[in-house]
């Protein structure tokens, strides 16, 4: 289980000084890791879900009394991942630093930016991999893609970075 680090006051309630709407630290185990020591860059895509499902579900427990919220953060699935990969990771780097926050949203999507850094790493240090999801949103009774709310699309904007536009 990841060891959360929320740094924003609340999920919903805007980025903390470093620019992320929300900061997991999640464990390197040692099947992560390739045949050379490093954390298999297949295996980031799983790392990064499970920082993902944590923002989400802490988001969620705010959002329990907002109903399009709600539906917002139970109706995304990704549909595209895309990862640079600018340093090593190894096991001794472990929990690792996910900060993430919303680069943007459109009519029926919206994208996770990603900065992951080791345990030790500072916020000014480059970071060790960026990567992006870009999460549809659906009507999980159609089976459709659905168009986000303006409700959904504010809430969307306060977890922004203000070079990201909206």
């Amino acid at each position: 289980m990841p060891e959360s680090h929320n740094s924003a006051a609340a999920p919903g309630a805007g980025l903390d000084a470093d620019g992320f709407a929300f900061v997991a630290r999640v464990p390197v185990r040692w099947s992560d890791m390739d045949a050379f020591g490093h954390v298999n860059h297949a295996r980031m895509v799983t790392l990064m879900e499970e920082a993902r499902i944590e923002w989400l579900m802490a988001a969620r427990s705010v959002a329990e009394s907002d109903d399009d919220v709600a539906a917002l953060i139970m109706s995304a699935m990704i549909v595209h991942v895309e990862i640079r990969y600018q340093r090593q990771l190894r096991h001794d780097d472990t929990p690792l630093q996910v900060g993430m926050w919303i680069t943007g949203h459109r009519s029926v999507d919206f994208t996770i930016g990603y900065e992951i850094r080791a345990s030790d790493d500072d916020q000014t240090a480059k970071a060790a991999c960026v990567a992006s999801t870009q999460m549809a949103v659906v009507d999980t009774e159609a089976h459709t893609l659905r168009r986000l709310s303006p409700t959904e699309k504010g809430y969307l904007r306060s977890w922004m970075r203000a070079q990201d536009g909206s």
